[in-house]
């Protein structure tokens, strides 16, 4: 019989009336059941947190920075456990699972550094004119108040790190949501954040059901929301709610650019290598996942067939395997969703290389080429394991590839060439632009986030607790400059 795992409030363990299944999108099985919170008590975590936020905020920084070293030691002495559940829940191979672990004990640890440095505030001599003779201003940050974070199920343990551990830093009490599909992972973070000496009320784990959340969302003691997901949910939120501050990590359509001067025997086998592999991992289910591949043609009929090969070897099957690099989506429905868009893409004319078999939730690494430019899987974000390759003529028309999407998270663009990397950092309308490598190259410590439809503000620990805080300034009279 499988245990029901309660959530946290207001940092301490709570149960509701009602519970759910948690499923291995592998095998069916059930992973674990999870308490839902009651609306009264979802309104008391919210006001916990809306009365403790003054109090948090003026917690002394040592204070919170062991907080989040204890978070990030405890998650590294756990590593085997966590990425286990990461894998039952989501499917991911256990190899990316513990890499998500080792990815949360960085941010974790980022976050702890940052609680000490940051705010140290910025002094402004203000007598550079006559009227302000005697007078300084110091510039600190302060928190705009109570954080709404709102994670996805690709990263269920490193996304919830990636909202909670900013917020502490910055002194913002928080309260998170989960994914329906994945909550195991997040609820880990609250057993090892009930064990710092936090205030009562910095922070709740609710596994709320998606049709409840409008009120959270709209519910004015929460000012700041950080939402990571879809396209169409994150500005459906930032729509219903105007005046707040909104963060948007959404979707992505990751190119991989391989131009000329990139075409030695094991330049090209270096850039299908990576690609093949970041187009693959989490099962193509990330933001940065390689989607298109932009290829000049001076190297397209070289770099192709090994691209192909390369895909083909990835090790498919049982994410519990240490060898398997591909394992299933997070749901049947997921995998029959790109079922559809490559067989549209096939009947409007599309070359499959390899792939394009569903079996359940599981989908085969696939590779596409003359994919019509109007196909949905040419246009959206595919969230799957399905890569299209397409030539082009000179490095102005490499780019001019890229930008021709909505969205603009990041960009691989594998080339040698020192001015190459310059122009293409200038012109690609993306939020990161990454040289001789894939576009699914993330360090948790940097700004991360997108341009065009792929999102608003930016996570990245520092740059995730700028937008959680706003400058305030004090004038200081009288004073012998």
């Amino acid at each position: 019989m499988t245990s029901t795992h309660a959530f946290w409030l207001a940092g301490r363990r709570a149960t509701g009336e009602a519970a759910f299944d948690v499923t291995s999108p592998w095998d069916g099985r059930v992973v674990g059941s999870v308490s839902v919170p009651t609306d009264a008590q979802v309104e008391e975590a919210v006001a916990a947190a809306y009365a403790v936020r003054d109090e948090f905020a003026a917690t002394p920084a040592h204070v919170r920075a062991a907080a989040l070293d204890h978070v990030s030691r405890r998650l590294a002495e756990r590593t085997e456990e966590i990425a286990r559940l990461i894998s039952a829940e989501n499917g991911k191979p256990m190899k990316w699972a513990r890499g998500e672990v080792g990815r949360a004990v960085s941010v974790f640890r980022f976050a702890s550094e940052e609680a000490r440095r940051f705010n140290g505030g910025e002094a402004q001599r203000l007598d550079t004119d006559a009227g302000g003779q005697g007078r300084l201003a110091l510039t600190r940050r302060f928190p705009k108040g109570v954080v709404l974070g709102i994670a996805p199920f690709n990263f269920p343990l490193n996304l919830c790190a990636h909202k909670i551990a900013p917020a502490i830093a910055a002194g913002a009490p928080i309260v998170l949501k989960p994914a329906p599909a994945t909550p195991l992972s997040g609820l880990i973070l609250g057993e090892l954040l009930a064990e710092t000496e936090l205030p009562a009320g910095a922070w709740s784990i609710l596994p709320v059901p998606n049709n409840r959340m409008p009120a959270l969302v709209q519910d004015e003691r929460l000012p700041v929301i950080s939402f990571t997901g879809s396209e169409k949910v994150g500005y459906a939120i930032m729509d219903s709610v105007p005046r707040k501050h909104c963060t948007l990590e959404l979707g992505g359509n990751g190119a991989a650019v391989v131009l000329a001067d990139f075409a030695g025997d094991e330049d090209l086998d270096r850039a299908a290598q990576r690609i093949a592999t970041f187009s693959n991992y989490q099962g193509g289910q990330s933001c940065i996942s390689v989607q298109r591949v932009i290829a000049d043609a001076s190297v397209y009929d070289r770099l192709l067939p090994r691209i192909v090969a390369a895909v083909e070897a990835q090790v498919t099957g049982d994410p519990d395997d240490d060898a398997t690099d591909v394992g299933p989506l997070v749901s049947e429905e997921a995998a029959r969703r790109v079922e559809a868009w490559v067989q549209e893409a096939v009947e409007a004319g599309a070359t499959l290389h390899t792939g394009g078999k569903r079996d359940g939730a599981s989908y085969a690494p696939t590779v596409l080429t003359d994919v019509p430019a109007d196909a949905t899987i040419a246009c959206e974000e595919v969230f799957g394991p399905v890569l299209t390759v397409q030539k082009v003529d000179g490095e102005a028309a490499a780019f001019a590839a890229v930008n021709d999407s909505k969205y603009g998270l990041q960009a691989g663009v594998f080339t040698h060439d020192l001015q190459t990397a310059f122009r293409a950092h200038r012109a690609l309308e993306v939020g990161g632009v990454v040289v001789g490598d894939v576009p699914s190259y993330r360090a948790d410590q940097m700004p991360y986030g997108g341009a065009k439809q792929s999102g608003v503000g930016r996570e990245g620990v520092r740059f995730a607790m700028e937008d959680y805080t706003y400058e305030r300034v004090m004038v200081l009279t009288g004073l012998d400059l």
